[in-house]
């Protein structure tokens, strides 16, 4: 080899020398103590309940019972009679089978104002307080030293490290 091949080569070996010391490994540290932390936090929820309340009933009343007993009593008081009266007992007849009709339709229930029972829900929107896991604050030794991080999970007896090592520059 030439002598100027050899100069380059050992040139190349000096640069890099130093980036052969320098630089990152795995290493691991021994856990001193791990301290769960928490946070409250506020999370909203529906609570709902169903309550019975009195309220006022008006049933449907049925009124094709009027109207067939109507005809029908007008055409049996149109029978009755002759002139003048035969008008009036129609108009008799109309009402009496207008008033029966409606009583048997019915069945003589009275249909006033009632009183019913209803149920009604109700729902409200409170919060609740929940404690929830923040990570870990995790105390470790390393070459006599205790350095402590916060982390997601819990990592046992030992925590994995990544070491870098870098030169002081005066």
């Amino acid at each position: 080899m030439k002598l100027q091949a050899k100069l380059l080569i050992s040139a190349l070996f000096v640069a890099a020398l130093p980036l052969a010391h320098a630089g990152d490994f795995d290493d691991f540290g021994r856990v001193v103590r791990v301290q769960p932390r928490t946070e409250q936090v506020r999370v909203p929820r529906q609570e709902c309940r169903t309550e019975y309340v009195q309220a006022q009933a008006q049933p449907q009343r049925g009124s094709g019972g009027q109207i067939v007993g109507g005809i029908a009593g007008a055409l049996l008081g149109s029978q009755v009679g002759g002139g003048n009266g035969k008008v009036a007992a129609a108009a008799a007849g109309a009402i009496a089978g207008a008033m029966v009709g409606d009583h048997v339709e019915n069945d003589g229930r009275n249909y006033g104002p009632g009183v019913q029972e209803q149920a009604v829900r109700q729902c409200r929107t409170i919060e609740v307080v929940e404690t929830r896991n923040a990570g870990y604050e995790v105390t470790y030794e390393y070459r006599g030293h205790q350095y402590t991080e916060i982390m997601s999970r819990d990592p046992g007896d030992r925590v994995h490290l990544r070491v870098s090592v870098v030169a002081d520059r005066y």
